[in-house]
């Protein structure tokens, strides 16, 4: 704990000497060796001794990480470094590398300003890889490339020094590419890695040792000398005479930018508002004698203190007693204390300022994403998480009386990690919980009994489907159940890039705020009337008032909202939320009576209309799809193409990589819950690899679906029978 003390006095010096600050993530595919690197630097740094870096896993401090020996959430840790004679401070994130654990990832982009895109060249470029580094470049974080593992090149695949060096080649030159397909078009060419550059390092974090241009030069080694000592049996000493830390830290240093150099360009992209304001010049500048601006990318819990925000400081600075508006709310609350993060720890600092990353407390029900800030500016964007939960448990508390505690630990966890979910289904009492996968579920599953110490019991995984329209219906007539008001619907589908848009987080659920959020609606396909008149945004959905001179239907727009809220929620096919629907509000006759025309008039009524609307329309139930992409022997290559169609999967490439076949594929979620891994692992005798990512909803098949909406419909308890739109209806 006293080197960790000095540390924080010595960080704390360097806080506001922009040029010796580096913000960054360590971001890979699962098992590629993240958190082993990390430890490298930890090393360097003095946290933890080199001799057991890259076996203590310092950053995969929880218990489960531990037990799995896999990153499941981020983890924030700021070091102190000399290089050069100078001090440098890098404030790192040790990302997830699995898939269900995509949104940590997509959080820590918000704050950093540079990534260590770390590969496995036998595994070579996998779909995770491809997405984390799409999600760097997407919020202008420049990436280097660390190739780990090489020592598998030769140990497993036996390459030659000629091969080794021509796939080594080859995977910077896949990175370029990408580089180039996704980069900010003003950093395409200059973001580009590149051994001469220094920006690539090759090597092994477990045993060590890395060679790039610093330690070729420093150390006069060549990759020849690396075959050398690996024939001669001699690798271990290579951290000797080629350290890890020596290869990776000059990279970090000379390529990745400070906030300085960086909040320029990201500002702009983050961040919609006036540029020439005094935030907006603040931000621009990393100015730290400014007006504090903080985005809040991470919230934990404390069971001392509470909730912990964890934000990029912008501008100003993050100190006790400064008072900060919180995006969406009226009263300003006051910071109590800030720190950072040591790994595990999160020691107390006296400021934290602009250009670095600081935990927070003081502040109340804050979410990610949040805009904190002094003066009341426009807020950031909100941070687009690109998964959807595609999986659902019903989870219910052994003993009945831990149910409140159950209900208070799932909105931990859904604070904690927004791509969670959690809803009470009223009917039978349950929790609904949704997530990203099936690992993902038994994470929080385990997380709910051993850190919460809930005993508690799940169902089987349940897929989660999507309602939606491909044709436009209405206008239905929906009369209150007193009969005495009356509203006129109709329902279409979304525009396709206007649904893209919402898919990708560009407007918060509620209701829509500013000419910009109009101009967002018309630019993407939608009526500049009817965008004008949208009066909330839920589930990707819109709702609009279009109606002209209609008495009192301001005074019922709450509960028409909330009526609007159920029927998007639960779908009238098989219960299941709708997706992509535009609902307008054409005309309506309402009871001047107050009496007459409360909620539990005015809630049914819209709900009911919209669901007859809807099944006018014709509902169509979606299904959550996954790419995969699977390495195998080529001798198994017709088994496992045979193995995905009989699971309804479509073969989308095949490629040829020496004696591995590499098979893309896109199959249905509810195909991968009946045995998947197991099933390829025994087809394959345990030989393949794969990896999978979110690939969006499409059609379930129509000889399907109706025995798909049966079983759901009996699963919730209702009538399995659909129903049909005059079942809504008051005559």
């Amino acid at each position: 704990m006293v080197r960790k003390e000095l540390m924080v006095e010595e960080i704390s010096k360097l806080m506001k000497d922009y040029d010796r600050i580096r913000n960054i993530a360590i971001i890979a595919h699962v098992h590629h060796g993240k958190t082993t690197l990390t430890d490298s630097l930890l090393a360097k740094a003095g946290l933890i001794s080199k001799t057991v870096a890259g076996d203590v896993l310092y950053t995969n401090y929880d218990a489960i990480e531990k037990e799995r020996k896999m990153t499941i959430k981020s983890a924030n840790i700021s070091l102190g470094f000399k290089y050069k004679d100078n001090d440098y401070m890098i404030n790192l994130i040790d990302t997830p590398g699995h898939v269900d654990f995509g949104g940590h990832v997509t959080r820590s982009m918000r704050a950093v300003d540079g990534a260590v895109l770390v590969i496995d060249p036998v595994e070579m470029i996998m779909p995770q890889t491809e997405t984390v580094l799409k999600q760097a470049l997407k919020e202008k974080v420049r990436p280097v490339l660390f190739v780990n593992k090489v020592d598998r090149l030769l140990s497993e695949l036996k390459l030659t020094p000629e091969q080794t060096q021509e796939r080594l080649l080859e995977l910077v030159s896949k990175v370029n590419y990408f580089i180039e397909q996704f980069a900010p078009v003003e950093f395409a060419e200059k973001w580009k890695v590149s051994v001469e550059g220094n920006s690539v390092a090759f090597g092994s974090a477990y045993d060590k040792w890395a060679v790039s241009k610093t330690i070729m030069e420093k150390y006069k080694i060549t990759f020849k000398d690396v075959f050398k000592y690996f024939e001669e049996g001699r690798d271990k000493e290579l951290q000797e005479i080629a350290p890890i830390e020596e290869a990776i830290l000059p990279m970090i240093v000379e390529n990745l930018p400070n906030p300085r150099e960086a909040q320029p360009y990201r500002i702009p992209l983050i961040w919609h508002g006036d540029l020439n304001s005094e935030d907006g010049k603040a931000m621009m500048n990393a100015d730290f004698n400014a007006k504090t601006n903080i985005v809040v990318f991470g919230i934990t819990y404390d069971q001392h203190s509470g909730e912990v925000a964890v934000g990029r400081v912008f501008s100003g600075i993050a100190r006790k007693g400064v008072e900060l508006h919180i995006s969406g709310k009226n009263n300003t609350e006051r910071i109590q204390q800030v720190g950072v993060y040591m790994g595990p720890d999160r020691v107390t600092v006296d400021e934290v300022p602009a250009g670095n990353i600081a935990t927070i407390v003081g502040l109340s029900n804050l979410t990610i994403g949040d805009t904190l800030s002094e003066n009341i500016i426009e807020p950031f964007d909100p941070i687009k998480h690109y998964s959807k939960p595609v999986v659902t448990k019903a989870i219910e508390a052994k003993d009945s009386r831990d149910t409140l505690k159950l209900i208070e630990a799932l909105r931990e966890l859904s604070k904690e990690d927004p791509t969670i979910q959690a809803e009470i289904n009223q009917e039978t009492g349950e929790h609904l919980v949704s997530g990203m996968g099936e690992l993902h579920l038994e994470i929080i599953e385990t997380k709910i009994r051993d850190e919460f110490g809930i005993p508690i019991v799940s169902s089987e995984p349940i897929v989660v489907y999507n309602e939606a329209i491909e044709s436009k219906a209405g206008p239905v007539e929906s009369k209150t159940p007193n009969r005495h008001s009356k509203f006129y619907i109709t329902v279409e589908p979304l525009p396709p890039a206007l649904l893209k848009e919402l898919d990708d987080g560009a407007m918060k659920e509620g209701k829509p705020k500013g000419q910009a959020a109009i101009e967002l609606m018309v630019k993407n396909g939608l009526d500049r009337n009817v965008a004008k008149n949208v009066v909330y945004v839920y589930n990707r959905c819109l709702l609009s008032d279009v109606t002209h001179g209609v008495q009192y239907i301001n005074e019922v727009m709450e509960n028409v909202t909330e009526g609007f809220e159920e029927a998007i929620r639960d779908g009238p096919l098989a219960r299941q939320k709708v997706a992509g629907v535009l609902v307008s509000i054409v005309d309506a006759t309402i009871h001047e009576d107050p009496v007459h025309r409360g909620p539990a008039q005015v809630i049914p009524s819209i709900r009911n209309g919209i669901y007859a609307a809807l099944l006018e329309a014709g509902v169509t139930l979606l299904e959550p799809k996954q790419n995969y992409e699977i390495t195998i022997p080529q001798e198994y290559m017709s088994d496992v193409i045979a193995f995905l169609q009989g699971m309804r999967g479509v073969i989308i490439d095949i490629q040829q990589d020496r004696d591995q076949v590499i098979i893309k594929s896109k199959v249905p979620v509810a195909e991968t819950l009946k045995n998947f891994s197991n099933s390829l692992r025994s087809l394959t005798q345990g030989r393949a690899l794969w990896a999978m990512e979110f690939a969006g909803y499409e059609k379930v098949p129509q000889a399907l679906q109706d025995q798909v909406v049966r079983e759901i419909r009996k699963r919730k308890g209702v009538s399995e029978e659909p129903p049909k739109p005059g079942d809504f209806l008051i005559s």
